[in-house]
């Protein structure tokens, strides 16, 4: 009896040991690692290539994928009130389509001003600035330059006809991105809640379910809390730079407000660029140095306090991102999708400063939003 007991264990043991895995480390050289970064590498390149290509398709959808999950909590406030999923989004689409063409329309009346007045302004800086740029030799400019030849006022006049001709080429492009991106903003909004638990269900794990449960809502409130209170801010940016440009003595200072409070959403390039501008319009319009640059300086220290006092104080540290990353990120956009990419960086990287958060909450720390 002993020894058919013996027999019995060693031949368990046996097959313990037959149905062991055995794991062998293999050591990588250095050509195998150079080959999986070179894999990467190429994904990264061909996936850049086709964000670049695909930019009149992919800008309008991603701008409405944004927009639409800033619009996620309005959505979940109309969903409580017992508003069907797709009764919310057209009504939020709606609102936010004449909220653009009420902005637009505003805008028409300055901008034609400013195109009539576009040669007398011109003619205005070139007797202000020539005498001074005729003092530096290596420019070779004198006042004759601006008279004759391919930069006098009337060549580009008679060049208007090619430009007006670009910008109408561009129109049609334009206009069809428009409509993509409000039928993807309809569509996402109505579909929202249907996309959020394909995401869910996309998961096999219980865990893992509830992290996309969790990063999901935390973006919807990240972009949600930043760009509803962000707005409020940059609303008294752009009345400040109303008054500012009022008593500097600018023309059409609504105009300046509207670009200030557009601008303020891009970090450091949105105040350079605003700043440079107020500067070029001051020196047109006063010819004293002080009075020319008062109204940028004005606008530079507004958006300076507003930035480091009042965005703080009223957001505190629950909104952060590092700003090396976010100045990456509007140089990499701007050049990938021009404009509408210099808007969309901040948002992307809120995303994605949140989705690393979610995923890795042992590292979490909290990014600051630049301004």
């Amino acid at each position: 009896m002993p020894r058919d007991t013996h027999a019995r264990a060693a031949e368990k043991a046996g097959r313990n040991h037959r149905k062991t895995i055995h794991r062998v480390r293999i050591r990588k050289s250095g050509l195998d690692l150079a080959l999986v970064w070179s894999v990467i590498g190429i994904f990264l390149i061909m996936a850049v290539a086709a964000i670049y290509i695909a930019k009149a398709v992919l800008m309008p959808i991603t701008l409405a994928v944004v927009v639409g999950l800033i619009l996620g909590l309005a959505a979940d406030r109309l969903g409580e009130l017992g508003v069907p999923p797709m009764a919310s989004a057209f009504i939020l689409s709606t609102l936010f389509a004449l909220i653009v063409i009420l902005g637009a329309n505003a805008l028409l009346t300055p901008m034609a001003e400013l195109a009539q007045e576009a040669p007398a302004m011109a003619e205005r800086a070139i007797e202000r600035w020539v005498p001074y740029l005729e003092k530096i030799e290596w420019l070779h400019i004198t006042s004759a330059t601006f008279r004759s030849g391919p930069v006098s006022i009337e060549a580009v006049l008679q060049n208007t006809g090619s430009i007006l001709s670009t910008v109408a080429s561009n129109v049609t492009p334009a206009i069809v991105q428009g409509l993509i991106f409000f039928a993807a903003l309809l569509l996402f909004l109505g579909s929202r809640l249907a996309i959020r638990k394909a995401l869910i269900i996309g998961f096999s794990d219980r865990a893992r379910r509830l992290a996309a449960i969790r990063t999901y809502n935390a973006i919807q409130t990240a972009l949600g809390y930043y760009f509803a209170t962000a707005s409020l801010i940059y609303a008294g940016v752009g009345l400040s730079m109303v008054l500012i440009s009022w008593i500097g003595g600018l023309q059409m200072p609504i105009l300046w407000g509207f670009f200030a409070f557009l601008s303020s959403f891009v970090p450091f390039l949105g105040v350079t660029i605003m700043t440079l501008a107020l500067g070029v319009a001051g020196m047109l319009t006063h010819d004293s140095l002080i009075l020319g640059l008062a109204p940028a300086v004005a606008f530079f220290t507004v958006h300076a306090v507003v930035e480091n006092l009042v965005t703080p104080a009223v957001m505190g540290k629950r909104l952060e991102i590092n700003a090396f990353a976010v100045f990456v990120a509007i140089i990499f956009w701007t050049w990938m999708w021009g404009a509408v990419g210099a808007m969309l960086a901040l948002p992307l990287s809120l995303i994605g400063m949140t989705v690393f958060n979610e995923l890795m909450p042992k590292q979490r720390h909290l990014p600051r939003l630049p301004g």
